[in-house]
């Protein structure tokens, strides 16, 4: 812009002035104050100017202005910017007329009403049949369109901690055992097996997006914060399948890389419905209350159409035949997610679901998610980072029923 021009040529000549000094001759001198005279009698003018438009922009904000055939006008917005230089002077800069709010009424009036575009914000031009009515405004391209996934249910449920890394949580194996006793007599004295523990080590977790400069300044205020969310959910979705599927290598360990309790591993080669009395019957009594179902929505949809001996569909045998599928199977809550893969899709001796209690697996986390953003001085890149530090481990594999898919016999 002129002004910004105005201002860092002003700027050259103060410090070419004192730097040379005694340097200048008489004829550079006055060259530089004409030069300057010049400057600040058309930088005056154009500060006059922007204050003379500011004064019209309070007239029309204090009422809408329409024209004569009584449609809206847009006239041209001004923002106050900081000149580059950070000399402090103030200049303004002109907004794109389509992302008003007098172009947004008109807009909407044209698409409901029928009512013409006000002429400022049509091209004189000779319209073809190829030519719309008129431009979206640009609030409505700002719309950025990203595909949908499920993410937040699984870690909305395990056991979140903020430990130190490296910190050792010791687990109880064996309890103690009462005994009835003859009158006077005493019983044999027992201990409290801690042998077990369990040990929170450091995972970095870490999703970085670079921009660039470019695209970085474009107008478009949807960018930035979907940017950010799209970091977050990365980064929810990452420690989602860590819980359900981890190895423990570098990354938290899994429920599913987890060695059930001895009985309690389902084995079946097609969906059935004996799977869910099995695996039932395989969950302890004392872990009965929270446990619930884990698997893709292909590998519940296989389970929520078998039916039983009546007829009756198994997945909803309780509710009536309106309303869409209850993610249940034999009254108990199912966890549909994409950490898991579909019973017709999986390889033999993978796992396809599993019953467990989400609060008998630990998230540590002692570095909360953080976001930042920093410029790549190599390339110009806008870079935003989303880190954070954690682990997690099944504290009590008591829960876990895992259903496990092997080759038909």
């Amino acid at each position: 812009m002129r002004l910004k021009e105005i201002e860092l040529r002003l700027a050259a000549i103060k410090k070419d002035v004192e730097e040379r000094g005694a340097q200048l001759t008489a004829e550079e001198l006055a060259k530089y104050e004409k030069e300057v005279k010049d400057l600040q009698e058309e930088r005056a003018a154009i500060i006059q100017q922007q204050e003379q438009r500011t004064s019209l922009l309070a007239a029309i904000a204090a009422g809408e202005v329409t024209d004569a055939n009584g449609n809206p006008t847009a006239p041209t917005v001004l923002r106050n910017i900081a000149p580059a230089d950070g000399s402090g002077a103030e200049q303004r800069t002109a907004v794109n007329k389509y992302e008003t709010m007098e172009y947004r009424k008109a807009f909407m009036e044209y698409v409901t009403r029928g009512v013409t575009i006000p002429k400022e914000y049509r091209q004189d031009a000779v319209s073809q049949t190829t030519d719309v009515g008129a431009v979206i405004p640009t609030n409505v391209l700002n719309q950025i369109i990203t595909k949908l996934e499920s993410v937040g249910n699984i870690l909305a449920k395990v056991t979140r901690t903020a430990y130190k890394g490296g910190v050792t949580i010791p687990k109880s194996t064996v309890k103690p055992v009462a005994t009835w006793t003859a009158q006077g007599k005493g019983s044999d004295k027992q201990k409290q097996d801690t042998s077990g523990t369990v040990t929170f080590a450091y995972h970095k977790l870490r999703c970085a997006v670079a921009v660039s400069l470019e695209v970085d300044t474009m107008a478009i205020t949807a960018f930035e914060n979907l940017l950010i969310n799209n970091i977050v959910e990365a980064m929810t979705k990452a420690l989602e399948q860590a819980i359900i599927s981890g190895t423990g290598a570098g990354q938290p360990k899994g429920i599913t890389a987890e060695t059930a309790d001895e009985g309690q591993t389902v084995e079946t080669s097609k969906p059935a419905y004996a799977d869910l009395i099995t695996a039932e019957g395989n969950l302890p009594v004392a872990y009965e209350k929270g446990a619930e179902w884990c698997m893709s929505k292909k590998t519940y949809m296989s389970y929520y159409g078998l039916t039983d001996s009546n007829g009756q569909p198994i997945g909803r045998i309780n509710y009536g035949l309106a309303g869409k599928p209850e993610y249940t199977l034999l009254g108990r809550p199912v966890n549909v997610c994409d950490y898991l893969p579909s019973f017709a899709n999986a390889e033999n001796n993978s796992i396809v679901g599993f019953l467990f209690n989400f609060k008998d697996y630990v998230l540590n986390t002692n570095y909360a998610m953080g976001v930042k953003k920093y410029e790549d001085n190599e390339n110009d890149d806008m870079v935003t980072k989303g880190i954070m530090l954690a682990d997690g481990k099944v504290v009590d594999t008591g829960s876990y029923v895992p259903l496990k898919k092997v080759q038909a016999v």
